[in-house]
């Protein structure tokens, strides 16, 4: 609190006046959500207040004081909850590779003790073993864990801090996230397995999966739920799950998307290593593997393989797609009135794109053909929207006799698109993007006309 009050004193009275003006708007804001808050050093009574501290996001100013409430109410609220009990509670933080030290685990523990000679059980990408502790490690005080520098052995650690642990063998197959047991005598350690492997199981059943949906991988559990909660938030469903490296068994379970979605038939894999089986098998099944260490590339990546995917469908149905439009015709801009047919003529309503298929409802729905150019001031152009002129040409594609203006249409008559319902089908899946409410509302009209159901 002197601290807070010293930088503020030091302060131009602007900026002091500013801090006042700002930090009275962020109570209110507080208190519109119904929250009672004061500034840490003005709060009389923290049971009742939430305590404001101020931070500053350049000089850092602020932190400390953060910290020291922390730690403060921490000690006066939490007392009885922070007593220590000898009964393990230890979480696996982070598994790495350190020269000199070979594969070690990064542990918060956050109750009992863990001695040199313990046998821990951990929980591991092939599925939960047990080892033996050859070192208990801790950095030297004020040090990061983190950072490389040399570290502190001791024989036993009692909670709670971050310690790091070196063992005998499989370390590197360890699950981040996943809670570590100790086996007080050797018989414990095989029941202790069955119970972490059964803990990881059910962690991993209570995700509700979709029917379709990509297939998520991460290194470690925590990742893992961050990964899935981002996709739910982004409505990206998710079909299968696991942790660890990408094996083949994980590119065989995506591939079944294919037979469903080709959209979904992905791996989504969240800082983890992809073998290289794996990827061959990918490549021959045509499954595509996402890789990011940052869960907005990843979802980038998987974004950017559905619009491309998107539009590849796109094109692969355009001939199928038939836009909804009618046509008035322009008498005075006939010139050519048998195959090719060359007329001008007036969208009513509705858009004209090339390859549309024309036909005369007037005269029991005749086929005409199908637009293949579109013209205004001589220079084509890929489509005509409601209210414009322009010129087109409609050949006859298909076995019918060809028609004829002035015998089997004339001016008198209104020209539509002929829709089907497959073509309103791919409207819908495929094209739904350059369709207006006015197209939709004429599209309702068409069917009716031609009666589809």
């Amino acid at each position: 609190q002197w601290y807070q009050r010293r930088v503020r004193e030091k302060q131009k009275k602007i900026t002091r006046d500013e801090f006042e003006d700002r930090s009275k708007q962020a109570l209110l804001q507080i208190a519109e959500n119904g929250l009672n808050a004061k500034l840490f050093y003005e709060n009389p009574d923290f049971k009742t207040y939430i305590s404001v501290v101020p931070v500053s996001g350049i000089s850092g100013d602020g932190m400390a004081d953060l910290l020291s409430l922390a730690c403060d109410l921490s000690q006066k609220m939490l007392g009885p909850q922070l007593v220590f009990k000898n009964v393990l509670e230890a979480m696996v933080m982070e598994v790495k590779a350190i020269h000199g030290l070979g594969t070690t685990v990064d542990i918060i523990l956050r109750n009992g003790q863990i001695k040199e000679g313990d046998q821990v059980v951990l929980s591991g990408i092939e599925g939960a073993f047990a080892t033996t502790v050859r070192a208990v490690l801790t950095p030297h005080p004020m040090k990061e864990m983190r950072v490389k520098n040399n570290y502190i052995q001791h024989k036993v650690v009692r909670a709670a801090q971050g310690i790091k642990i070196c063992a005998r063998d499989n370390m590197d197959k360890t699950l981040a996230g996943m809670p570590v047991y100790v086996a007080k005598y050797p018989e414990e350690a095989e029941v202790l397995v069955a119970d972490a492997n059964k803990a990881l199981k059910e962690e991993l059943k209570s995700i509700k999966l979709a029917p379709e949906g990509v297939y998520v991988q991460a290194s470690t559990l925590g990742s893992l739920e961050a990964l899935l909660q981002f996709l739910k938030d982004s409505k990206i469903k998710y079909s299968g799950v696991s942790i660890g490296p990408v094996h083949k068994k994980d590119v065989m379970k995506a591939s079944v998307m294919l037979q469903h979605d080709k959209e979904f038939a992905c791996l989504l894999a969240f800082d983890v290593k992809v073998e290289r089986d794996a990827q061959e098998t990918a490549d021959t099944l045509g499954v595509r593997i996402f890789t990011a260490d940052i869960i907005y590339h990843l979802f980038d990546q998987f974004m950017g393989y559905k619009d491309e995917l998107k539009q590849r469908r796109k094109e692969e149905n355009r001939n199928s797609a038939v836009f909804p439009c009618r046509l008035r015709i322009l008498p005075t801009c006939i010139f050519n009135t048998r195959d090719p047919i060359v007329i001008g003529v007036t969208v009513i309503n509705g858009v004209l794109k090339p390859g549309t298929p024309i036909c005369v409802p007037s005269k029991e729905f005749v086929y005409i053909g199908v637009v293949t150019s579109i013209e205004v001031n001589n220079k084509q152009i890929d489509s005509a929207t409601t209210g414009l002129d322009v010129c087109i040409k409609i050949e006859n594609i298909g076995g019918d006799a060809p028609k004829l203006y002035g015998r089997h249409f004339d001016e008198n008559d209104v020209l539509v698109s002929k829709i089907t319902r497959d073509s309103i089908d791919v409207l819908k899946e495929f094209f739904r993007d350059d369709m207006t409410k006015e197209n939709w509302k004429l599209i309702v009209e068409l069917k009716k006309l031609f009666e589809i159901m």
